[in-house]
């Protein structure tokens, strides 16, 4: 039966009754039910790909290869000027960068196959190591660059070390067995504390005593990491948050450079040509790049108006020269390499694995917060490098053997574990013999 609709111009038009609103209805209704649907799978198949037994091993290679590449080609664009008017060799730092890449990636692969057993015991020769060299640093080889006296020449200037960087590691993987060895007894505040608090606080100190004030942030981070992912008290987690606060406090008042860096941070428009000018230029870069950026290349700050254009300030040129798009890559990968540390630690059932990764994804997560407060002025400027990313051979270097720890722990996931001991028999070659037959001719 079909009926009329006044249209717009008083001639009635025909409809057949209920056809259009009945037809609409069940399109939306289809519609919906598509996209649910479609939804439905897409979180089925994400779901089915991080229950798999290998997926946090794969998540940290994917985040950490993006990573080591994106860093080595802004070393590459944000030191071409200063290493062509210094060195008279656009591409100085970026060889450098490169040697130290290729000997990292090989300890890391070394180090991701090494027994969690081998690496308890170099945890200990590590942090003996550590304070060593931290020592070192205080007699005629140690040598003072922008104020800190955190270098150690060992034979020439060009071979170089920064002990602090490696202190980093040793202090999680020597606190990782230590603590796992007094499983039991946690609960208790004396064991939880001794010795891992002394040993750590003395290489603090060693790190503190030198000038480096950024850097020791970082490794008390580090260590307050730890001792909440083993679960200490609030009350401990906030009595050594006081200590750490009254330290900071008292650092910034021992230091007149410290405190002008926190004058010019309290007023950015003071002091623009001193204590502001690297913050300053930080900021115009950022600001420059817009949504998608200058491109590659292409920074106007890295020519002598941004210093430590390719080590600390390095997020300020990746952000002028990719934007807002490419500074979002980047944070992006630092959280995916985070949530696989995260979900190492908890997939672990066994305590020195649960520990060890917690304590190098703090150590990722806190100096990588810091290096991008600074960059964007969040926080007074502390000289920390972004991890992964920034030019520096011992930064570097030490980043990786973390990343061949975190590595090394993700195969000892139980699911991991199991798959991989079934790997072996799976590719074993089958020789079958038949006693007395000499087989088809």
């Amino acid at each position: 039966m079909a009926t009329t609709v006044p249209s717009r111009g008083g001639v009635p038009a025909p409809r057949t009754a209920g056809t259009p609103r009945s037809s609409v209805k069940r399109e939306r209704l289809a519609t919906g039910r598509r996209s649910a649907g479609a939804l439905h799978e897409t979180l089925g198949w994400l779901r089915a790909v991080l229950d798999r037994p290998l997926t946090s091993y794969h998540l940290v290679l994917a985040s950490v290869s993006l990573l080591l590449v994106l860093g080595l080609m802004m070393v590459l664009s944000a030191s071409s000027v200063s290493a062509y008017l210094n060195e008279g060799d656009s591409y100085y730092y970026v060889k450098r960068q490169a040697i130290f890449l290729v000997a990292g990636l090989v300890a890391a692969v070394v180090i991701a196959r090494l027994p969690l057993g081998t690496l308890r015991m170099l945890g200990w020769a590590g942090v003996g190591l550590a304070a060593v060299l931290l020592t070192l640093t205080y007699t005629g080889l140690g040598k003072t660059i922008n104020g800190n006296r955190n270098w150690l020449y060992l034979g020439s200037e060009s071979f170089s070390i920064q002990p602090a960087e490696f202190a980093k590691l040793a202090m999680i993987v020597w606190g990782a067995d230590v603590l796992a060895r007094k499983q039991r007894l946690l609960d208790q505040p004396k064991h939880l504390l001794v010795p891992y608090l002394p040993v750590c606080g003395l290489l603090i100190l060693l790190v503190v005593f030198q000038g480096d004030a950024g850097t020791a942030v970082v490794m008390a981070g580090i260590v307050a990491g730890v001792l909440w992912i083993v679960g200490a008290p609030l009350r401990v987690l906030g009595a050594l948050a006081g200590v750490g606060v009254l330290g900071v406090v008292g650092l910034f008042a021992s230091s007149p450079n410290r405190m002008r860096r926190l004058a010019a941070f309290l007023d950015p428009t003071a002091d623009l040509g001193g204590a502001n000018d690297q913050s300053q230029a930080g900021m115009y870069a950022i600001a420059s790049g817009g949504w998608w950026g200058v491109g590659l290349g292409a920074s106007r700050q890295k020519w002598g108006s941004l210093p430590e254009a390719h080590t600390d300030f390095i997020f300020a040129v990746l952000g002028e020269e990719f934007g807002l798009f490419g500074s979002l890559v980047v944070l992006g990968l630092f959280l995916v390499l985070g949530y696989a540390g995260v979900r190492i630690a908890t997939r672990s059932d066994e305590p020195f694995a649960r520990y060890a990764a917690g304590g190098v994804t703090a150590w990722f997560m806190i100096q990588a917060l810091i290096n991008l407060a600074v960059v964007l002025r969040l926080v007074p400027i502390a000289g920390v490098p972004l991890p992964l990313v920034s030019y520096g051979g011992s930064a570097l270097v030490a980043n990786l053997l973390a990343v061949g720890v975190l590595l090394a722990c993700a195969r000892r996931e139980p699911g991991a574990r199991a798959l991989l001991a079934q790997r072996p028999e799976r590719h074993r070659p089958r020789v079958s013999t038949v006693v007395g037959s000499r087989g088809p001719r």
